[in-house]
């Protein structure tokens, strides 16, 4: 089956599933780097991608989020950021397969043993929370910006960009 809509798993449904050790089959999480660009530089600038609401991330949504925010920086040069993916899928997505068709009723058994196979995994966000972090210089803040503003397009949760200057005290 293809992978369900992204607004399926957006909203939380009871308490978080993550006692990996109880359920065989998780897939791992396609996030492949959580920190691209130059992680030791001194940038005053810190430019995130923040939920408006609570909700959860799939993990392929993170990878491709990244991967979109990544390509637009990387033509600065990988010296002048530093891009962070703060949030972990930790959430175990389960689903209870249903068929739809004629003669479905002989290859299912409804609710009967519902528990349902691992899919994927999700990050759950608050409301407030930072999801990308990009740490840049002065004169790159519009090409972050817009390398946020389009990964923000991946993401199921609604969300808004907010830049934080630093005082040299806090570099």
């Amino acid at each position: 089956m293809p992978l369900r809509p992204g607004r399926c798993y957006r909203h939380i449904s009871g308490p978080p599933y993550t006692r990996r050790e109880y359920i065989s089959g998780v897939p791992p999480p396609k996030i492949a780097r959580f920190d691209m660009g130059n992680p030791r530089g001194d940038f005053p600038v810190h430019i995130k991608l923040v939920s408006k609401e609570i909700g959860q991330i799939r993990h392929n949504a993170l990878e491709a989020a990244r991967i979109s925010a990544n390509k637009i920086m990387e033509a600065i040069g990988r010296s002048n950021y530093h891009l962070k993916i703060k949030t972990y899928p930790h959430h175990v997505l389960r689903e209870n397969k249903m068929m739809a068709f004629a003669g479905a009723d002989r290859l299912q058994d409804g609710m009967r043993l519902a528990f349902g196979k691992p899919i994927g995994t999700a990050a759950r966000v608050t409301s407030g929370q930072t999801i990308i972090l990009i740490r840049t210089k002065p004169e790159y803040i519009e090409r972050a910006k817009r390398a946020l503003k389009v990964a923000s397009s991946k993401i199921s949760v609604p969300t808004k960009i907010v830049i934080e200057y630093l005082t040299p005290q806090q570099l």
